[in-house]
């Protein structure tokens, strides 16, 4: 079974390759949506998936088959596409053919891309931020070459990539020249600044940006929103965008998702400074208020990475009788034979953001929790459960 009809949502478990080149590129003629399921994904989890999004056909390594059972979508539609499910179960967001296509113009409008200008593909496509790699081709008429997640070396005529902040830093430790990219688009969670210092220092031409699933995802490339898109700050400090690459709705819930006058709010907190460039503060809901004071996680982060025995690091709440909320960290031991101390990590944190801010706990651990996208699952940190 080959012919897609319009309104079809086509759930695609194919690994990342030349196949899916094909796929969306049919999928796209016949107004058909592309659900991308992670072909990596245990069987129920895939299962429980399918279940909520109803798809209509099925493309997978053994061909293509009409689902039953599957409800079609709105032929408006192109993709639906699950969030990375890093702070709650994963939504179904439905973006509309004419959002990919702003999302993709504005995108290649920003990067000053032209004709043969091609692109490296290495994120997991059932992301937004891998398959707009593969959109960009076909709506750009440019190369795409798939690649490993751990292989991002430049090469001629491939002058763009979309990469995770833990593929660049690999790729920094490892010496290899991404000198040879125009530019390389860092997204799926916060660039730390020492990575940001690093790339800077080597060459490598690190755009970090900012979006959602919801919002056809990067939108805001080095703070600054991709033409067409607007963002604002609510009365409360809530990031809110605004524009054409907004989605048309969740396909697993009802309501609407935008505010009354149709801005996108992002549950992130932020400000915008004198010359108009975004800055990120974290998730609302992740703010820590200890002892009247509030404190973010990514500013505590942030320190304490620059600290020599601390390869990686989450900060969380937990409840604390006299503080309210206690500050706590947990902390990957460079040495793991010789961890650095709480009282260390506070003198450190201390100094930098005073003391107030600075962690009460400690928790060594051997790694974090993370997504394919390389986003912190918090909700799995040590202590809080899943």
């Amino acid at each position: 079974m080959r012919q897609l009809h319009a309104g079809d949502v086509v759930a695609v478990t194919l690994p990342p390759g030349e196949r899916w080149r094909e796929v969306v590129a049919e999928a796209w003629e016949a107004e058909a949506a592309l659900l991308p399921v992670d072909h990596r994904l245990p069987a129920p989890v895939r299962r429980e998936l399918l279940a909520r999004a109803r798809p209509t056909v099925a493309a997978g390594p053994g061909g293509w088959t009409r689902a039953r059972g599957g409800t079609p979508a709105d032929p408006s539609v192109a993709l639906v596409i699950a969030t990375s499910g890093s702070t709650r179960r994963p939504r179904l967001v439905q973006l509309s053919r004419d959002a990919v296509t702003s999302a993709v113009r504005a995108s290649l409008s920003a990067l000053g891309a032209g004709p043969g200008d091609g692109w490296v593909s290495c994120l997991p496509l059932a992301h937004v931020g891998g398959l707009l790699v593969v959109l960009r081709g076909l709506l750009g008429e440019v190369p795409v070459r798939f690649r490993p997640p751990g292989d991002i070396a430049p090469e001629p005529g491939l002058p763009f990539i979309s990469l995770v902040p833990t593929q660049l830093v690999r790729a920094l430790d490892a010496g290899v020249d991404l000198s040879g990219y125009r530019a390389m688009l860092v997204g799926g969670s916060g660039l730390p600044p020492a990575a940001r210092e690093r790339a800077a220092a080597a060459g490598a031409p690190a755009i970090e940006t900012y979006g959602q699933t919801e919002s056809c995802g990067g939108v805001v490339y080095g703070g600054v929103p991709l033409p067409g898109v607007t963002v604002r700050i609510s009365e409360g400090g809530e990031i809110e965008l605004g524009g054409p690459t907004l989605m048309s709705g969740y396909r697993d819930a009802a309501g609407e998702p935008l505010t009354p006058d149709g801005w996108l709010p992002t549950g992130d907190a932020g400000w915008i400074d004198a010359a108009g460039r975004l800055h990120v503060r974290g998730r609302i809901d992740q703010v820590i208020v200890t002892g009247g004071e509030k404190v973010w996680p990514g500013d505590v982060e942030a320190v304490l990475r620059t600290h020599p025995d601390v390869a990686d690091c989450a900060v969380f709440a937990r409840p604390d009788r006299e503080w309210g909320e206690r500050v706590v960290a947990a902390v990957v031991a460079r040495d793991p034979a010789s961890p650095p101390g709480l009282e260390a990590l506070r003198d450190h944190v201390g100094d930098a953001l005073g003391r107030h801010r600075a962690p009460r706990e400690l928790v060594v651990v051997p790694r974090l929790p993370r997504t394919a996208l390389g986003k912190l699952r918090r909700s799995a940190l040590p202590g809080l459960g899943d």
